[in-house]
């Protein structure tokens, strides 16, 4: 059985079309492993007691939305981070990590049409895929912006047509950006906000890589919006502990926003969600309650940066990411990089041109390759080093 039409354009995810490309070919070094951005530091201390102690837990039904201590483990690390006051009863929910929320908000959201014709839903190009297609599982027309260089690797949906923007429904955005390591400064978030403001869209900010960074500490979408004071409605934010706490296979996450936003999140939920485990709740709860943890990851990679900066300062296409722990190098050819870097050192790489898609000017992320900081330190300098031989060649 064949996808639907509205998903004839969409391309094989990115790391299937990694192994075809990659996978016919002998490694030539002992494999460092450097795609997937899945953090390597230590979990924090309490997880596997948390789980003991609530293991009678996994005979219920969790609720949906989250128990009330974990939404209010999360209303308080808002407040403590961006001095944002939250309702966890009506302005926050759990989710099953924020791929499904990115995916099923625009579900909830998106209108069927707007303006009397098909809505739109920008992307930033390159970006993460699950944007594409929550764009067409709503029949929305996805338009995909360029966030290169010249954008300061952000899009400039400011810059688009005002037609296009009369259409757009759902404006995704991600900052610290996935896969260039920007981050969306005031500025850039008081432009957008007041774009969304003029043109009736949602912003849909993934802020998921929010706790690391070099110096200091994102400004986050919702906090500014409040500041503005925005229609409530405006701006939805979705958070992870996959990367605040090395805790990918938590799958926890939340997004939060105004209430009728919320609301219809909550109860197209109720039925085609996947709940977090009450256990997994309750160590989710410690994890947004605590920020020593967060610290001293954080701490951890900005060695990783400065290990970076000194072994590639020199090789062009360097670019020193702001935020985030993927390395954006530019290259003559993504997919021939990606291809002797295995062939030659074992050191595995993905194309940028899986992550983007064809515009007028071409695919954005041709000319990079992604590679993430996530191994353990050591491994990632043999990695970087390996890396900058190879491609200095």
């Amino acid at each position: 059985m064949n996808f639907p039409e509205r998903f004839s354009d969409l391309p094989e995810y990115a790391f299937p079309r990694l192994r075809g490309l990659l996978d016919a070919h002998a490694p030539g070094k002992d494999p460092i492993v450097m795609t997937i951005g899945e953090p390597m530091h230590a979990i924090p201390p309490f997880v596997a007691e948390t789980v003991a102690e609530h293991a009678p837990d996994f005979r219920r039904y969790p609720p949906n939305e989250g128990i009330p201590e974990l939404r209010g483990a999360i209303a308080g690390w808002l407040a403590r981070r961006y001095g944002v006051q939250a309702d966890p009863e009506h302005e926050i929910t759990v989710l099953n990590g924020t791929r499904e929320g990115l995916y099923n908000a625009a579900m909830a959201i998106c209108p069927e049409a707007k303006g009397g014709a098909r809505p739109v839903v920008l992307v930033p190009n390159p970006f993460y895929q699950v944007y594409a297609v929550a764009a067409l599982s709503v029949g929305a027309e996805p338009h995909y912006a360029p966030a290169t260089a010249e954008t300061g690797f952000l899009p400039d949906y400011a810059d688009l047509p005002g037609e296009l923007l009369d259409r757009t429904a759902i404006a995704y955005i991600c900052s610290p950006s996935n896969p260039q390591g920007a981050v969306a400064d005031r500025d850039y978030w008081e432009t957008l906000i007041a774009l969304a403001e003029r043109h009736d869209f949602t912003i849909f900010a993934d802020e998921c890589y929010s706790e690391i960074y070099r110096d200091a500490p994102p400004p986050g979408a919702l906090e500014i919006a409040r500041g503005m004071g925005a229609d409530p409605e405006r701006v939805l934010i979705f958070h992870s502990l996959s990367k605040r706490s090395n805790l990918a296979g938590l799958r926890s996450g939340f997004v939060a926003g105004g209430p009728r936003s919320l609301a219809q999140i909550k109860k197209l939920r109720a039925y085609a969600g996947a709940p977090l485990p009450l256990p997994l709740q309750h160590v989710a709860v410690k994890a947004w309650k605590d920020d020593a943890h967060v610290r001293e990851s954080r701490a951890l990679y900005q060695e990783k940066y400065r290990i970076a900066d000194e072994i590639l300062s020199d090789l062009p296409g360097y670019r020193p990411p702001q935020a985030g722990f993927f390395l954006w190098i530019e290259v003559e050819d993504g997919e021939a990089a990606a291809l002797k870097l295995w062939r030659e050192e074992g050191v595995r790489v993905l194309p940028g041109a899986y992550l983007g898609r064809e515009g007028s000017a071409g695919n954005p992320g041709k000319k990079y390759i992604r590679a993430a900081m996530v191994a353990p330190k050591e491994e990632m300098r043999r990695g970087l080093e390996r890396l900058r031989s190879c491609l200095q060649d």
